[in-house]
């Protein structure tokens, strides 16, 4: 039998009618597991029914190019007609009337429409209408309808569930009223009051029951904004908690010695100004009472290697060892370098130790790790992969841990690096720009460092959007580069046609819950991209890469573009952590529109890293004037914390604080409504308030405050499901 014991909100699904062991295969697919589940399952988008229109207006708006999906009530004129035009299609077809003019409606492959639609019946029709210019006439193509009559109205807003193949929007809809009945008296409040009160945001329970059952636009936005604040909320108490418990006292690991006057001197460059400041704030991390947690940020080719390097010899010279760890092969082989090349002057010894490395060269550098950490003497500097976490990797005298791209590791791996790391100096490096408004936000709850300029000497990149009629040229123009010796990147936003389509019911939505509803063009996929490469540009080598690949494949394609074995690399944004190649030059992204902004600059960053010019040419044939806009928000400027900031206010946080942002730390919330909050005093008053209740209860173990913890571990739970 099914328990039912506990709280609701925690029992199985399979206690709502309807749901048998079919359904709870399918549900799983979806992460939903518990009526909590469901309750959360928020609506991807809106049909707005109510929004009613006569013919008249429809066909008018017609003339003026817009389809809909309209609304109208109508009358039916002729009893439906059913009939096989072809193997595999059938019609069923009808008139309808209103006061203002008459519709053809046609249904496809719905042969029991015929014995449910009758004649001289009132229904609400609701779906994509065409005219037809030359006969003045108007057409609906298969509508959702609904019995209309006075005194029984219908609902004006309905909500578009995600779904997958074995469930449809109605038992979504259905089984999410089951679970809002059952679980109405734990929908418990966790904001502060005066949170409440000052954004004039309305109760938990209100919103999630207006979220699934709104009766107007207003309450779709309002319950939107108040969920949307929670999440913020909860992220932001989660980082406070999580420094609150980092924040150790520094103890034996404080440095003593903070002279760099060496380090600088062995540089083959000048450091720049902000790389300065950040070598001032780690040192002096390093130097305090309590261990260090920062995060050291800027642009892709800013210089943060040279920064962590001057921590990690700041870690040496008062006698502690140091690891860094990169989420990719290539990526840890090329820090090995870079360390090994400013570190060797200075006698420190730096070792790599990735999954390929040999037995007798793997027991050697753990023989390394158990000398003492001094110049000169055993392994001092640690690079690796995901290797470093093995039990047998034991680094004596471990006094920092240097951590790059570290949103690029799984949730488990994240865990074992932390706990590995759990009482020494912490710094995280990420090519992500943060936000102005996100930094000043999270103050108080996570140190960042911003290396905002780049080193000298660094080309600029001229940046150009263009669209698909440019194809011949932009081919010839890679043609161009390879012959001058270059090597050049094309990036596309999938791997391969994806036969995964809208939810059902989308297509017809008008009113959307995550700003995910606009028609794109079809996206242009890598494995497509590159055979029409190497058909039009026989005489290149190209090669192509996706984050699908095994590692050891995908790091043998990034060697040989590296080695100028390839002239072309075809690829998903798995190259926004790559290796640094020079001689790349070009730069082209497909259906540029689909990327967020920093996205798009950290892959600019891939290019221009040499001597020669080097170009980014964003390919869109997006019309949409908040696309354009975006993408001449990339080519205007070269700063990304301008384009960071312009980002946050175009598509919200998601991208910073998600799986492919810079400051996500393990176990915190997975964002999904907070995801395109534009609200900057939303975010800023989130972290006002979730700093507070931290500072107020840091453990949460006041009896308030204990819905505060289930919804934590609950989020903490959902982040670690979505991200495995």
């Amino acid at each position: 039998m099914t328990e039912v014991t506990g709280p609701v909100l925690e029992r199985s699904v399979s206690v709502l009618k309807g749901v048998g062991p079919a359904k709870l295969e399918a549900l799983a697919k979806m992460g939903i597991e518990t009526v909590g589940d469901v309750v959360r399952c928020w609506p991807r988008a809106y049909q707005n029914r109510g929004d009613t229109k006569t013919l008249a207006e429809i066909a008018e708006l017609c003339r003026e190019g817009e389809t809909g999906p309209f609304s109208a009530v109508l009358t039916v004129s002729t009893e439906p007609r059913g009939r096989y035009i072809r193997k595999g299609m059938h019609l069923t077809t009808a008139r309808a009337f209103d006061e203002t003019g008459t519709v053809s409606v046609t249904w496809f492959n719905q042969p029991y429409t015929a014995n449910r639609i009758r004649a001289a019946s009132v229904y609400r029709f609701y779906g994509r209408f065409e005219r037809n210019e030359q006969y003045k006439r108007l057409s609906l193509n298969s509508p959702l309808t609904e019995e209309w009559s006075e005194g029984m109205p219908l609902p004006g807003i309905v909500p578009v569930y995600p779904v997958v193949s074995g469930l449809t929007q109605r038992f979504m809809s259905e089984l999410t009223g089951r679970a809002l009945d059952m679980a109405a008296g734990e929908l418990w409040e966790i904001l502060p009051s005066e949170a409440l009160e000052e954004l004039k945001l309305p109760t938990y329970a209100n919103s999630v029951m207006k979220i699934h059952r709104p009766e107007t636009v207003a309450d779709v936005e309002t319950a939107k904004r108040r969920l949307a604040f929670e999440e913020l909320w909860l992220m932001f108490l989660s980082m406070a908690r999580t420094r609150a418990e980092t924040r150790r006292e520094s103890g034996p690991l404080r440095l003593r010695d903070t002279d760099l006057g060496e380090f600088r001197a062995a540089l083959p460059f000048t450091l720049t100004g902000a790389q300065e400041r950040c070598v001032s704030e780690i040192v002096g991390d390093m130097a305090g009472e309590t261990l260090m947690n920062r995060i050291l940020t800027g642009d892709v080719g800013s210089g943060k290697t040279a920064v962590a390097a001057a921590a990690a010899y700041a870690a040496v010279r008062n006698g502690f060892r140091v690891m860094v760890m990169a989420p990719t092969e290539i990526l840890a082989r090329q820090h090995a370098e870079d360390f090994d090349r400013l570190f060797a002057p200075l006698g420190i010894r730096c070792a790599l130790l990735t999954g390929s490395t040999k037995k007798k060269e793997r027991d050697a550098i753990l023989d390394g790790l158990r000398d003492q950490p001094r110049l000169g003497e055993g392994v001092s500097v640690l690079i690796g992969t995901h290797a470093l976490l093995t039990e047998d990797v034991e680094a004596d005298s471990l006094g920092l841990c240097v951590i790059d791209e570290q949103h690029r590791f799984g949730v488990l791996q994240r865990a074992a690096l932390f706990e590995k790391a759990r009482n020494v100096h912490s710094l995280v490096m990420s090519a992500t720009p943060i936000p102005r408004t996100l930094t000043l936000a999270a103050y108080g709850m996570i140190d960042v460092s911003r290396i905002d300029e780049l080193p000298k000497g660094r080309q600029k990149i001229d940046t150009f959007i263009v669209n698909e009629s440019y194809r011949e040229r932009l081919n010839a123009f890679i043609r161009k580069q390879a012959a001058e010796g270059h090597q050049i990147y094309v990036v596309c936003p999938a791997v391969e046609e994806s036969d995964k389509g809208q939810a059902e019911g989308e297509e017809m939505a008008n009113l959307p819950l995550f700003d995910v509803m606009e028609e794109a063009a079809p996206m242009k996929n890598a494995r497509q991209t590159a055979d029409e490469l190497a058909e039009a540009l026989p005489e290149l080598n190209i090669g192509f890469v996706h984050g699908r690949l095994k590692a050891a494949e995908k790091d043998r394609v990034m060697t040989a573009f590296a080695n100028h074995e390839l002239d072309v690399l075809v690829s998903t944004t798995v190259i926004e952590v790559g290796v640094n190649v020079p001689n790349a030059t070009l730069m082209i992204v497909e259906n540029a529109e689909r990327f967020g902004l920093s996205q798009l600059h950290q892959l600019r960053g891939r290019v221009g890293r040499g001597s020669a010019k080097s170009y980014f040419i964003l390919v869109s044939d997006s019309v949409k004037p908040e696309a354009q806009d975006r993408l001449r928000a990339v080519k205007s400027t070269t700063d990304g914390f301008e384009i960071a900031e312009y980002d946050l206010e175009q598509r919200g946080p998601g991208d910073f604080f998600a799986e492919n942002g810079g400051i996500r730390q393990h176990g915190q919330a997975n964002f999904r409504l907070a995801a395109v909050c534009r609200d900057p005093e939303l975010i800023e008053r989130a972290s006002f308030y979730a700093r507070r209740t931290a500072e107020e209860d840091p453990g949460l173990e006041k009896p308030e405050n204990r819905h505060i913890r289930a919804r934590l571990a609950e989020f903490g739970s959902k982040t670690e499901k979505t991200q495995n």
